[in-house]
């Protein structure tokens, strides 16, 4: 089988998406299968620096980037499309990452041509809160565009059971449910907190509550700004990290939500974090916080975890199994909620301590990349021979 990977943009600046999408070509090349990946050099206000309509050859896969104009998520390049059109018809399926975005509606339109069989994996972007951020216009391209390409695909893959349930309310079966994971030896010897330290003195000596997502209306920052004022007030030496890049402009009114609290001069926001850095913030801090309000399956969830950190989350995290595997607080969307999950931690420090400890080896048993393409490769095999999906992997089958 060779198969095609396409994602619009790829840049770090664009959240867990891009990383998902390199993560699982790696993976799936390193059991075996022939991948090539396709994108744009997009990076929301700025560009990827890497050559442009060449292959260029990772570990185990290839990838290529073209030229594009841009703004922010909205995307056109005339290069990829004019190269899609001579080339697709080489790959045997087609794996297409996101939705509501013209140029992925080209590829679904052009495989239905061509009659190549694609998968496609949405990110959260079915999720209610998604579709109801900019409802009219989402509904307006979703019954032109999506819901037809949906129809047409010969899976749609999730990356969470909830989200399986909440495409399947829209009137979809062939739903296939594979998390996104992470790389075990990443995590399993993290750098000293110190390295963080030396970037930003101000954190030294303070209890940490880590923040690592994009700075974004969905990430529920304007619920996180009251609950850690809250917890301020009850424990003076702790101090929030919001670690994550500003994508839209949205930073100064996520600033003005700390200063309406009270307590913005014990927030750091370090901007974007990468490599040692970012391990290192994880290394440094005592707890991980996602007040988000709708996710698809978020890969800094399972970072903080991974890391042993003990994690408040919300509902909106898609992650009741930490829950149930008591290895993370999931709690509802809302400011008490949050705050209370959080002065739970550290209240009780021991128990705070046995969590961390679970969530790292439930996220290593369970949600690695290798797992992942492990599960990926048989939908990609029951596609290519026309085969019905795998009903362990199937939210129907499983409901």
């Amino acid at each position: 089988m060779k198969i095609l990977i396409f994602t619009p943009y790829i840049g770090s600046n664009y959240g867990g998406l891009s990383k998902a999408v390199k993560e699982t070509a790696e993976a799936l090349g390193s059991l075996g299968l022939n991948v090539d990946l396709i994108t744009t050099n997009a990076n929301n206000l700025d560009k990827i620096q890497e050559p442009l309509n060449k292959w260029i050859y990772e570990k185990n896969y290839r990838i290529r980037y073209f030229s594009c104009w841009h703004r922010q998520d909205f995307i056109v390049s005339l290069p990829l499309i004019n190269w899609l059109i001579q080339n697709i018809a080489d790959y045997d399926i087609v794996h297409t990452n996101t939705v509501f975005a013209p140029i992925v509606s080209f590829v679904h339109w052009l495989c239905q041509l061509r009659q190549i069989p694609y998968i496609m994996t949405p990110h959260g972007m079915l999720e209610p809160w998604a579709l109801s951020y900019k409802g009219w216009k989402k509904r307006l391209y979703y019954n032109i565009f999506e819901k037809l390409a949906l129809q047409k695909a010969s899976a749609i893959q999730v990356i969470a059971n909830v989200e399986a349930h909440n495409v399947k309310s829209l009137g979809f079966e062939h739903i296939v449910t594979v998390p996104n994971g992470i790389h075990r030896q990443e995590f399993e010897n993290l750098p000293e907190p110190e390295v963080f330290y030396q970037h930003f003195p101000e954190t030294c000596n303070k209890n940490l509550i880590l923040f690592l997502g994009r700075i974004d209306p969905k990430k529920g920052l304007d619920l996180l700004a009251p609950a850690f004022a809250t917890v301020r007030a009850k424990f003076p030496q702790t101090h929030l990290v919001v670690a994550g890049p500003d994508n839209i402009g949205f930073l100064s009114t996520a600033q003005h939500y700390f200063l309406q609290a009270g307590c913005l001069d014990a927030v750091t926001f370090t901007g974007m974090l990468t490599g040692e850095l970012k391990h290192a913030a994880l290394a440094a801090a005592n707890l991980y916080v996602a007040p988000s309000y709708s996710e698809g399956f978020s890969m800094s969830v399972l970072e903080g975890m991974a890391s042993g950190l003990p994690c408040v989350i919300t509902t909106g995290c898609n992650f009741p199994e930490a829950a149930t595997a008591k290895a993370a607080y999931v709690v509802d969307i809302n400011i008490n909620a949050i705050a209370d999950g959080l002065i739970q931690y550290l209240s009780n420090p021991q128990q705070a301590k046995a969590m961390g400890e679970r969530a790292r080896g439930f996220i290593f048993q369970n949600y690695t990349w290798n797992s992942a393409a492990e599960k990926l490769i048989p939908v990609y095999k029951s596609i290519f021979d026309r085969k019905p999906l795998p009903k362990y992997l199937s939210y129907s089958q499983m409901n």
